[in-house]
């Protein structure tokens, strides 16, 4: 059956997605034939020659990454914004890296206006106080004690450092939900053939005085996820809505730079205090390369951070050189990547053990919004329909989704973080 849309919604599909006419018809199952090629079937359709069947509004939805609502726009919408594109670094992304990007900004968008509406309607809830409480001019030092005391969090207190970097992050987690602030780790648009590297975006936050979310991506390195946690709750903290990639010891050269070097020392200051993470290392040559590496392995382990984190830092206060933080910097970037290597092959196998899918995704959802749904759901103020999107989901997972998260709620960080 043809469908009468506007032709310049199919131009915007394709286009946002970061594909080219040549590229897009094949995916939709357009075939070249003797009167015309594959490419000039998906040019008739964009040009209004031609009206779209059901089936190909639905193939463009699937290719796209677009709800099949878009399509019955009456014309396309106006672009999403980033915020601020705290990225040092932007226009070294592919189109299509930057088109899954700005996908993933559109979804996570939408499930944010979806949560503050059920806030808003949510007679016993207490907006928090901290979205754009303090500013650049207050200092590092300021912005450490603001957060620590809005999470209820002792940043100095060595014990709450027992055990490893995913103990730490799901603790600071944990304290940051509760403050309010909705935390996800997405990495994708739903599979593996949508991954967004880390080089793409290491997180970024969403400012809202009633619903904050902060994003981290899941394809970077799981101890690097409370740095990255704490950078994006500064952000949260100075009301910015923006993009973060990978830390940088460059001379910052914008006023975007100049806010991302604030959230890596505040994130810096906040994991590794003062001088006190320096307690127990002996003191070493920051030009000696061998040296610093066991200092900065002996830190990392003591403080349940990354070792790439602890290198920042150590850089930040003097105790290392240039040289030999680029040399670990380098280092550390050959161990993640040849990581990711083995992570690629081993793929398949991995199918078929760890935890179960609506563990992960449980776990990657936070226990935050985990809760809203189900209470919403179960109280009958969210449809299965909403729930499906907020959750990222398709509405025959809600239910399973929620069983489990009713069957494991006590457990599921045990379970992901033991097996995932």
């Amino acid at each position: 059956m043809a469908i009468k849309v506007n032709p310049e919604i199919l131009i915007w599909a394709r286009a946002t997605a970061a594909l080219s006419v040549e590229e897009a018809a094949p995916k939709l199952g357009l075939t070249s034939s003797k009167r015309s090629t594959a490419a000039d079937k998906l040019k008739a359709l964009e040009a209004g020659e031609k009206l779209p069947t059901t089936n190909q509004l639905e193939d463009m939805a699937r290719v796209y990454r677009r709800p099949l609502t878009a399509f019955y726009l009456a014309a396309p919408p106006r672009p999403a914004p980033r915020g601020q594109d705290f990225r040092q670094t932007p226009d070294r992304h592919t189109p299509r890296e930057n088109a899954l990007l700005d996908a993933l900004l559109r979804d996570v968008s939408v499930r944010q206006s979806t949560v503050r509406d059920l806030l808003e309607d949510d007679e016993d809830f207490e907006a928090p106080d901290f979205v754009g409480s303090i500013t650049l001019a207050q200092g590092v030092k300021h912005a450490v004690s603001a957060i620590a005391e809005g999470l209820g969090f002792d940043h100095t207190d060595a014990m709450l450092r027992r055990g490893n970097a995913d103990d730490l992050f799901r603790r600071l987690r944990t304290a940051v939900q509760d403050a309010g602030v909705f935390v996800l780790i997405l990495g994708d648009l739903g599979s593996h053939h949508t991954a967004i590297p880390a080089k793409v975006f290491r997180g970024f936050s969403m400012a809202d005085d009633i619903a904050p979310f902060v994003v981290i991506n899941g394809r970077d390195a799981r101890p690097a996820r409370a740095f990255t946690l704490i950078h994006e709750l500064t952000h949260i903290w100075l009301g910015q809505t923006g993009v973060s990639d990978s830390v940088s010891i460059a001379d910052p050269k914008n006023e975007n730079a100049q806010i991302e070097r604030f959230c890596d020392d505040v994130a810096g200051e906040f994991l590794l205090p003062g001088r006190r993470f320096m307690q127990g290392v002996a003191s070493f040559d920051g030009g000696d390369v061998e040296a610093a590496r066991s200092a900065t392995e002996k830190i990392a382990r003591r403080w349940s951070v990354s070792e790439p984190m602890v290198a920042y830092r150590l850089k930040r206060t003097g105790d290392l050189t240039s040289d030999t933080y680029n040399a670990l910097h380098r280092e550390y970037a050959g161990r993640w990547n040849a990581k990711l290597e083995r992570d690629r092959r081993n793929r398949e196998e991995r199918k078929s053990k760890g935890p179960s899918t609506h563990v992960v995704k449980t776990f990657n959802l936070g226990e935050a919004l985990m809760q809203l749904v189900h209470r919403t759901v179960r109280e009958n103020t969210l449809s299965h329909t909403k729930a499906a999107m907020v959750l990222g989901s398709n509405p025959g997972s809600v239910e399973p989704l929620l069983r489990n998260f009713e069957d494991k709620r006590s457990s599921f960080v045990s379970e992901i973080e033991s097996g995932n």
